[in-house]
């Protein structure tokens, strides 16, 4: 492919890190991100996308983080099966926790081949796992790997690839053989690694010849 000018458009090899978020309310600062996952979804360069194993092997970071306010939502907490009281007697120190996620991440950045490559978050939706992990990496290290803008949305990814209305979209309204066979089970590595083989298979699809029918 070329641009107007007729040069090939530049390629900054990508790698995409599916990140799940567990929190107990619906927004950071006034709520707390209590626990977080993170797995390579696959590397992205000129010569096309590749995935990382989908058996469980890919890279994967965990953590569960004390909480930073005196606020939550019992209900948005219970979603992840948490208790708050350990989380303030045992939860990792949310500094701590961000700079060995900085850490792990820089790891991940070296790909298959030995090349450096640029860390995107994925997420489903991404919205609300971004603006957690996003706030407390500013928050608790002072800036982000992912810079403000490195954030692709899965969700997002399906309407394009599938050309059809944002509204509505949920993963029963997806193929069936784009789902993972995994469980999602609110645990945020297991979580993590079920939306890392969802991107995979979406990077794989060729949605429009598969909606048509053709």
């Amino acid at each position: 492919m070329a641009t107007r000018s007729g040069a090939a458009p530049k390629v900054t090899p990508t790698v995409y890190v599916s990140v799940d978020v567990e929190a107990d309310g619906p927004i950071p600062g006034p709520y707390s991100m209590v626990s977080f996952g993170a797995v390579v979804a696959g590397w992205h360069d000129a010569d096309g996308f590749r995935p990382s194993p989908p058996d469980g092997r890919a890279p994967g970071f965990y953590q569960e983080l004390r909480p930073v306010s005196d606020t939550w939502v019992p209900e948005a907490l219970a979603v992840s099966g948490l208790d708050r009281a350990a989380l303030l007697a045992d939860g990792t120190d949310p500094a701590l926790a961000m700079g060995r996620f900085t850490r792990w991440l820089d790891q991940v950045r070296t790909g298959p081949d030995g090349r450096r490559y640029r860390p995107v978050m994925v997420g489903y939706p991404a919205v609300y796992d971004w603006q957690f992990l996003h706030w407390y990496l500013v928050r608790f290290t002072g800036s982000s790997p992912f810079g403000h803008s490195g954030c692709l949305d899965i969700k997002t990814l399906y309407a394009a690839r599938a050309g059809v209305p944002f509204a509505g979209i949920g993963k029963r309204s997806m193929p069936a053989e784009l789902l993972p066979g995994l469980p999602h089970t609110h645990h945020a590595l297991d979580d993590a690694r079920e939306q890392a083989v969802l991107f995979a298979n979406l990077m794989a699809w060729d949605g429009l010849a598969t909606v048509s029918g053709s």
